[in-house]
């Protein structure tokens, strides 16, 4: 209680007991979204302004008193090349961005979540403001845009190691896809009042398209600092369920298997044990523990390994000393704990470490390219539709906002399928597979009217936008708090950070690549964008596999905690 924030302390108080747990929960899951949703609204006015900086003066939406030579432009951006600068300023940003994820996850776990997530939210508002600035005090540097980019990128990092850790010090491993799906509407809801936001003076003062958000999120940065509880610790509320298992029960390790096993061998007239979810008991000479799953000599999964024992014998009832699919009632049985010694839960966890957590690599990987492509879109999609319609910009802005709300749903579909398939890989694939001719389609039809337009953003949207917000939340979290970790609850910030800070990369490449292919045409920078989204594939094939083959081994409904871990056998 002694964490408890200034804010906090002059609100009403909520009695104790599970309404006081239910009521923070919301509170917690309703403030993140609003301090994400500020995040996403600062960065978008770039790619709103981007039209407007770099005008086609042939355009009937310029008025005329503009269109005498490169008037109508803004310096340094009024040459043939302003496209790659354009594209350079993205760079800078989302490189900067990239690197300071690996650091913010770092830092996170060892600062104040509250305070840390604070000063990060003013100074991206002090760094988006400046951009804005400039149109103000008439700077024509190029260089003076590229180092705001890099200061608002570092900035900008500290956002979502932050609220991913702060949701998931909340709320328990559970339904967390549709959880965390409909929470990550933030980013697309940012997104929208982004654009409207911006485009309300893009084609006036468009330094203002940076200031306003500015302010906004520096002011929810103060707020922030007075109201936010990073942990249930902080205000007396009870933690969440242990992600490790239901109860005391848990995943049994070798080593554990092992002392229990030595507990048993004083008794000459019993045999070692081991119960599977499906009922049998099987010796610890016929099957191995790897993973919490039991495995016979082949191989071959034989079920979920949630207990050990003592079969007792007299005589000569068991002469080989091996004992195949027993009564389940002629076994002393006791739970699986975890004998390991206590982790520290506050010691913070190496990336190196967090590295060789199952699945991070695919999933950093996967993300590096399918944040690649939807960056691509965030940043591009209003010049893109500017150059392939006769819109204006601030109605090519308002259209681009359409992607995001099909976004918004498919980030709710996808946690809804991988909660229910418990296939969180399968969903991601099943999606991008999706995507890939989706993309196409829209290039090629998307600008043959508004309605289509309209219709084609949405089903973009929603391809594109699931998986990545599926890898983002769900995913992160339950790496974040895998079992490898021995309940260490440290890992999640560094696990976010690991990656989103891989996604965060290719989402600095996707912008700079399609500011210098888009010169050659838009349907190469389409292209490229389709074979991202197949090389986003490819990382996921043997997650794909693994769900694939739990499946058909305890059906979709079954908890698949280790579908990015190879089973493997230990012969005795």
């Amino acid at each position: 209680m002694g964490k408890e924030p200034i804010g906090i302390k002059l609100l009403p108080s909520v009695s104790r007991g599970p309404t006081r747990d239910v009521a923070y929960k919301i509170y917690i899951l309703v403030l993140t979204f609003f301090c994400y949703t500020c995040y996403h609204l600062s960065r978008k006015p770039i790619s709103i302004v981007k039209s407007r900086l770099y005008r086609n003066c042939s355009d009937p939406s310029v008025s005329s008193d503009e269109r005498n030579g490169t008037e109508c432009d803004w310096k340094p951006f009024d040459k043939s090349d302003a496209s790659a600068l354009l594209g350079g300023l993205d760079l800078a940003y989302l490189f900067a961005y990239a690197v300071g994820m690996f650091c913010s996850g770092h830092i996170a776990e060892r600062i104040s979540l509250r305070l840390f997530m604070s000063a990060g939210m003013i100074l991206t508002g002090v760094f988006t403001a400046a951009f804005g600035l400039g149109y103000f005090f008439n700077i024509h540097s190029f260089y003076y845009y590229v180092i705001v980019q890099i200061f608002g990128g570092l900035a900008q990092s500290t956002g979502w190691p932050s609220v991913v850790t702060c949701v998931g010090n909340w709320y328990g491993k559970g339904k967390r896809g549709l959880i965390m799906g409909i929470w990550n509407s933030h980013t697309s809801v940012g997104n929208i009042l982004g654009s409207i936001i911006a485009g309300a003076w893009v084609d006036g003062a468009w330094g203002w398209s940076f200031v306003v958000p500015g302010i906004i999120i520096a002011s929810m940065g103060v707020l922030v600092f007075l109201f936010l509880v990073p942990e249930p610790a902080d205000v007396g509320c009870t933690e969440p369920a242990s992600d490790q298992g239901k109860g005391n029960e848990e995943i049994e390790t070798q080593n554990s298997f092992s002392n229990y096993k030595q507990s048993f061998s004083d008794d000459q007239n019993s045999v070692p044990v081991i119960v599977t979810s499906n009922g049998h008991t099987h010796s610890s000479q016929d099957c191995s523990i790897k993973n919490g799953y039991c495995t016979n000599e082949k191989g071959e999964i034989i079920g979920h390994a949630i207990g050990i024992g003592a079969y007792f014998v007299n005589g000569d009832t068991i002469a080989s000393g091996k004992l195949t699919h027993c009564s389940e009632a002629a076994v002393k049985t006791q739970p699986i704990i975890n004998r390991d010694d206590n982790p520290k839960r506050s010691e913070a966890v190496s990336i190196w470490r967090a590295l060789f957590i199952p699945g991070v690599i695919e999933f950093s990987l996967c993300l590096f390219f399918a944040k690649l492509v939807s960056y691509t879109f965030l940043f591009w999609l209003p010049k893109y539709i500017s150059n392939k319609t006769s819109y204006s910009a601030e109605k090519a802005g308002d259209l681009s906002t359409l992607m995001d709300v099909g976004g918004i749903a498919g980030g709710i579909a996808a946690g809804m399928f991988s909660d229910y398939t418990r296939g969180k890989a399968t969903t991601c694939v099943v999606m991008l597979v999706l995507g890939a001719p989706m993309m196409f389609i829209y290039n090629e039809y998307g600008s043959i009217d508004y309605a289509h337009s309209v219709g084609l953003l949405l089903l973009l949207g929603f391809m594109v936008n699931g998986p990545y917000a599926l890898i983002t939340t769900a995913v992160s979290a339950d790496l974040g708090t895998h079992k490898s970790l021995k309940g260490n609850a440290k890992a999640l910030a560094t696990v976010t950070a690991i990656i989103d800070g891989t996604g965060s990369v290719g989402a600095a490449l996707g912008p700079l690549f399609a500011g210098v292919i888009s010169k050659t045409g838009w349907n190469n920078v389409f292209w490229m964008l389709i074979g991202c989204d197949i090389l986003a594939i490819v990382f996921l094939v043997r997650l794909v596999y693994k769900e694939i083959q739990l499946w058909k081994l305890f059906g979709c409904r079954e908890p698949l905690e280790d579908n990015n871990e190879e089973v493997t056998v230990q012969n005795r």
